[in-house]
């Protein structure tokens, strides 16, 4: 939120920007979508008077924008009629005049809300909507990412039993690896990580291709975090084209990974690169 705050000021040039996430959205128990949001981050204010504010769906411009789903706009929030009048207050303490809202909406339901505003009274042009609207798209798509994870963090936490809970557990690794370096929020991206180092690992409990005795002693030199994200997609069967979209790379950066991963590891081909790294403890 943080970053996307100072993104809007930054292409909008208002210089006031605010907002929140409902609790749901920001990690905390309870259901999006109805629920408040918590105005929590400030960029370019002057008192504190806005945070904390809870903003109910159709009260005032950001509810109203809540409850429409879509950016709204007042030239003069003091005296807009389009509105309600619930933070006034607030506002009126902060200076400001001319207000525009945008709602974060994931999976359809409202996540939370931005806000850029101006302390003089002028509508608010098309460009600064537009940038104010690709802030939002950046917020929705981080905590998509961050669901995406919490659920692949959950099944890579099930028990495992048997082949085809194998192939999951794989599959989940290959995804984690994937979404790691997308994640700006470091608390959770070292426990993506830590995760993925624990299903590697689970290889060396019962598994067939575990190494033993001198090979497990014997671990070949550690791979690059890009190397082993390519090689575990590859375990997953991906192709190169397949994991190069994953992972945001070019193909033909893939295929140097590849290459680097399979001459580190002494493989001739993908399959044997796979199986070395699974024995080294590398991939589950």
């Amino acid at each position: 939120m943080r970053a996307a705050l100072a993104r809007l000021r930054r292409t909008t040039g208002l210089p006031v920007a605010f907002g929140g996430l409902t609790h749901a959205a920001d990690g905390e128990s309870g259901e999006a979508g109805g629920a408040p949001v918590r105005i929590a981050d400030l960029d370019g204010t002057v008192t504190g008077a806005l945070r904390g504010l809870a903003i109910s769906s159709g009260n005032g411009l950001g509810g109203k924008s809540m409850a429409l789903a879509r950016p709204c706009a007042v030239t003069d929030y003091r005296v807009a009629r389009q509105i309600s009048h619930e933070y006034d207050a607030a506002v009126s303490a902060e200076g400001l005049r001319s207000v525009l809202a945008v709602p974060v909406v994931v999976r359809r339901k409202v996540r939370g809300v931005l806000y850029g505003a101006l302390r003089t009274a002028l509508p608010i042009g098309d460009r600064a909507f537009e940038a104010a609207v690709a802030a939002a798209r950046d917020v929705e798509q981080s905590l998509l990412v961050r669901e995406e994870v919490r659920r692949l963090l959950s099944v890579a936490r099930e028990p495992v039993a048997g082949r085809a809970a194998w192939e999951e557990v794989r599959a989940a690794h290959s995804e984690l690896r994937a979404l790691a370096p997308r994640i700006e929020d470091s608390p959770l991206r070292d426990e993506l990580l830590a995760v993925c180092a624990r299903l590697a690992g689970a290889t060396a409990v019962g598994h067939a291709e575990a190494p033993t005795g001198a090979a497990a002693r014997e671990m070949p030199i550690g791979l690059a975090p890009r190397e082993l994200d390519v090689l575990s997609c590859v375990a997953s069967g991906s192709t190169n084209a397949a994991a190069a979209e994953l992972l945001g790379l070019r193909p033909e950066t893939v295929k140097g990974y590849l290459r680097a991963a399979m001459r580190k590891l002494g493989a001739h081909t993908r399959l044997e690169a796979v199986v070395a790294a699974r024995r080294a403890g590398l991939l589950p």
